[in-house]
């Protein structure tokens, strides 16, 4: 995307730092620049304020439940590596508390809700699988 007009930083590069921007994680001097873009471009101010009000939509609709410690720590986690530049493995954060927690409890499966007899525990990669499947069974619908 671009306005056509000349800025100091191109609107592609303003656009893949919005995130950093609207969660106040941008540091200082990069926070500056960015809003004397936003001020001068009109198609960036539109995304700015398009995500915005998505952001504000989901703290208000969302914002009040209680994310788990292991949870946040895991996510934080992963966001260092990512920002280290090392591998992330493929196994959704969620998936990987699951199986952390079906270890620590000492038990190699889960009760299903019918008969109760022992369901062995899926491996990551199984995890990873079946919500890929799910995901594709969702748009399917």
């Amino acid at each position: 995307m671009s306005c056509g007009d000349p800025h100091d930083k191109d609107c592609s590069e303003v656009l893949d730092h919005l995130y950093e921007y609207l969660d106040r994680e941008m540091p200082e001097g990069e926070c500056e620049k960015f809003q004397v873009h936003i001020d001068e471009c009109s198609p960036c101010l539109e995304k700015y304020g398009l995500e915005q009000a998505v952001k504000k939509l989901v703290k208000r609709c969302c914002g009040h439940d209680d994310v788990p410690s292991d949870l946040r720590s895991k996510v934080m986690g992963r966001i260092d590596l990512i920002r280290a530049g090392e591998t992330v493995p493929e196994v959704s954060v969620l998936d990987q508390i699951r199986h952390d927690a079906a270890r620590s409890d000492g038990t190699a499966g889960a009760r299903d809700a019918g008969g109760g007899a022992d369901v062995p525990a899926a491996s990551p990669d199984e995890a990873v699988g079946s919500a890929d499947a799910r995901t594709e069974a969702a748009r399917a619908e």
